[in-house]
Parts: structure tokens; sequence; C-alpha cells
């Protein structure tokens, strides 16, 4: 499906946690966009499902040849596909991007792709240096957001690796990558290494593990003026969840399968709820809303009355939702349709 990007405008101020918004379109002709994202320069790169990356320029025309396409590796179909790209922090010398994607097996594939040496707005296709290769037993959940964090490292969300109710119980398996947020150091020969301070060296535990029990957090980010992480994590059948947590904090349990949202889900064979981690907020279904997508905290100078409030979407009833510095949510009246395109710069869009 041929989608548009389209772009969140503020009409004005806050008034009593309502706002008004509109949505304004700023470049069309895309295939399922599910990620945007850019390289410190003026040029967006938007991740297609379908395996493709296209650059859009700052006047909303997109660039005829693709930035990269791997389509013929990609699986590509339900929630599957190329779901997210994260560039180097030393892009602008080095080249280096990369890509969370399931390959043809339906396995999620974590490589690293360098740009074209003469063309900055294209990319090597054959310069691919798998990092990852995670298998999945079902596939749906499959996670796939990915970013750099101050601290040099790729932090990667990957989901718990479907069916319903997580029945190999991965989430809470602490020697299974699925249901995870990752830490990698990946400025080395190798294909990584594990960073200092990552919880579980050493100990009953994979040691690219920082964090887990997650369900399929669909978009997280980094609030780098609090230093917190922001995890969406889609729920089960009745609640959302939004997490916020020191990106400092390491070894953190969020209680998926235990626990959806706030609520006993299957406590069976689980740790006490005293060791784990409860979302900050959460929300029910009521008014056709069904699975969160993560966004980002608004720092930007344009629009005071909306420092520090943390941006999301909900899938099925294509709000935007606003959670305030105490943790409570108001809501947008519904768009038409549901890609979302929010002042940093990403793509709201979601998967159950």
């Amino acid at each position: 499906m041929k989608r548009p990007l389209l772009l969140l405008a503020l009409l004005s101020s806050l008034i009593v946690q309502s706002q008004s918004f509109v949505l304004e379109e700023f470049a069309s002709g895309l295939t399922s966009p599910v990620e945007i994202t850019n390289a410190n320069d003026s040029r967006l790169f938007v991740v297609q499902q379908n395996g493709i990356i296209k650059i859009i320029q700052p006047n909303g025309t997109v660039n005829a040849a693709d930035f990269l396409n791997i389509s013929s590796k990609v699986t590509f179909n339900g929630e599957r596909g190329l779901l997210g790209l994260a560039f180097h922090p030393q892009y602008l010398t080095n080249g280096y991007f990369f890509v969370y994607y399931n390959n043809t097996a339906g396995n999620i594939i974590v490589a690293r792709y360098s740009v074209n040496s003469t063309n900055p707005n294209t990319a090597d296709p054959n310069s691919e240096k798998i990092i990852l290769n995670i298998p999945k037993p079902f596939d749906n959940h499959n996670g796939g957001s990915i970013h750099f964090a101050p601290d040099g490292n790729l932090w990667i969300v990957t989901g718990d690796g479907g069916s319903s109710g997580d029945p190999n119980n991965n989430a809470q398996n602490k020697n299974s990558l699925l249901g995870k947020l990752l830490r990698l150091d990946i400025n080395s020969t190798g294909p990584y290494n594990i960073p200092a301070g990552n919880p579980f060296v050493g100990i009953n535990g994979a040691d690219e593990i920082w964090s887990y029990g997650l369900r399929n957090a669909w978009k997280f980010s980094f609030d780098l003026i609090t230093g917190n992480a922001m995890i969406a994590d889609v729920g089960q059948g009745l609640f959302e969840e939004i997490n916020r947590m020191p990106i400092t904090q390491a070894g953190i349990n969020y209680g998926w399968r235990c626990y959806e949202g706030n609520n006993t889900y299957n406590a069976t064979g689980c740790a006490a709820s005293s060791t784990m981690t409860f979302p900050v907020a959460v929300y029910d279904h009521s008014g056709n809303k069904c699975s969160i997508t993560g966004g980002y905290v608004y720092r930007g100078t344009q629009n005071p009355g909306l420092q520090g409030k943390y941006f999301f979407a909900d899938y099925c009833s294509s709000q935007i939702g606003m959670m305030d510095a105490n943790n409570s949510i108001s809501w947008t009246t519904p768009f038409t349709g549901n890609n979302f395109q929010l002042s940093d710069k990403t793509i709201l869009t979601n998967f159950m």
C-alpha cells in the first residue's frame, strides 16, 4: 500500500490537557513505512517494511533511487519485514548504519551496512555484516526498534517470539534473546563485544541482555535530558503500557508474561512481583484502542507547553497520546489512518 508521510502540526497552545493538531502531507508514494530517522543531516531516511529504505529531501521530494534495497533477503508479511534503522554515531566518517529485519527463514537479523563510498544517497548492498541472527518460533512479535545511546552502544528491542501469551516463556527466560532490551558494543573486529556493565555477564543469563520481561515493545527512545529509556510495550488483549527507567539501571524485569500492565496475566513459575518493575502508565482498550506505538519526549523549543511530554499513538483508534510528567495521559481526537509524524521525525505506526 502506498502511503503518505504526514507531519504533525501544532495549532494552539496547551489548554487544560486539550491540544489541537492537524496532519499535513509532507511526502507521498511510500510503501508500508515503519520508521523514520536521520543521519545528522537534512535528509530523512524512511524504513519500508518491504525491505527498502528511501530518502526524503528537505522539500519533501522522495529520491527515485533507493538508499538500500534488501527486499530479496527480507520476509515481508504480517508483522515481519525490515523494521529498524540506526546510524552509527560516527556515520559521517565511517559510513556505518545498522538494520533490523526478518530474513527469509523468519529469523531476527541485526546487520551492519556501509554507505556507498562515491554516492552518499545510496548504500552498498553487498557490505552486509551480520551482527545477530536470532531464530523465532512464530511469525508475530518481532520487536525491531534499534538506537544508539550516549554510551556509544547499540540498544535493540526484541519481541517475545510470538503466538499468544508467550507460550515458550521467552520474555522471562534470561537465556533467551527474545522479549529483551539488548545492549551491544559493535565497535569491534568481530560481530560485537559485550559492554562493561551488562548485568548477566558471568552469571545465569545471556551476556547481551540489558533488561527483560517485554512482550512486543514497538518503538523505544531515549530522553537525553533526563537520561531515561522510554519503552512502549504492546499488551496481550486488555492493557497497553509505557515504561520509563534510567538508561543506567540494568537487569530490570518488566514483568511480561507474568503481568500485562499492572494486572496478573500468567504468574505460573514467576518470581515475586516485588522483583519486577511495573509501567509508569497504562491504558485499556476502550474507545477502539488496541496497540501502542511508542514515540518521543518533546524537547523542542517552538512549543514550551509541550516540554517533557511523551508523545505516542494507538494503532486502532488512530489517536495521538500525550503523557505528562505526572504520568497522566490525554488524547487527541482520532485521525484518518494510522501513520503519524511527530516533531522529532518519527513515524508512529504499529503492529499487534
